[in-house]
């Protein structure tokens, strides 16, 4: 694809996956507000997006006029299980208490995306993956934060790395659990 991303992300995670749309990129981030208080998780995601992708717009007053097509993509996720919205822990305590809670259940993750064109259109959307985890001891959920894996990630998990070993199947797409649906960014983009 002929297009420049500007992701506005620092995630490490989402910077890998941006690199499989084989398009020319550059991470930038600016502050934006990550309270919420909207129940519905496709909505807080993609209000979070968009905060996220319209801070990196507003810090780039020269954007419109770029040359070509260049596009801002802001992202965001969590974790939803028993219609609580997680987000990244607080402490042991708070990551211990959620990793308790995903235990032997299902739960959704939601990430949502915004896309912000040079020529003034924005799109966003959110999708939905549905992960099973199964039984974890008590032992093994402070085994795996003493990894110091859990920080920084919705749901006090990373998909992709050890927690990987207590995730008996998701439904949908993979690296939407990591925090960027690429296919569906792709189609989108196309």
């Amino acid at each position: 694809m002929d297009i420049k991303i500007i992701l506005a992300s620092a995630s490490p995670r989402r910077r890998e996956l941006v690199k499989l749309l084989n398009c020319d990129f550059l991470c930038m981030t600016a502050d934006a507000d990550e309270t919420i208080d909207i129940e519905d998780p496709a909505i807080a995601v993609e209000m979070l997006s968009d905060r996220k992708a319209s801070a990196v717009k507003d810090a780039l007053p020269d954007f419109e006029n770029l040359d070509g097509k260049n596009v801002i993509i802001g992202a965001d996720t969590v974790v939803v299980c028993d219609g609580e919205i997680m987000g990244k822990p607080k402490d042991k305590d708070d990551a211990f208490r959620m990793l308790k809670k995903l235990s032997g259940k299902a739960h959704s993750v939601y990430t949502g995306i915004t896309l912000i064109w040079n020529d003034g259109s924005k799109k966003s959307f959110a999708e939905e993956t549905k992960v099973f985890v199964s039984n974890l001891s008590d032992r093994e959920i402070k085994d795996y934060i003493k990894t110091n894996e859990c920080w920084d990630k919705a749901g006090s998990y990373a998909i992709q790395g050890f927690f990987s070993i207590h995730i008996e199947k998701i439904e949908g797409d993979y690296n939407n659990v990591v925090g960027f649906p690429v296919a569906r960014i792709y189609n989108e983009l196309k």
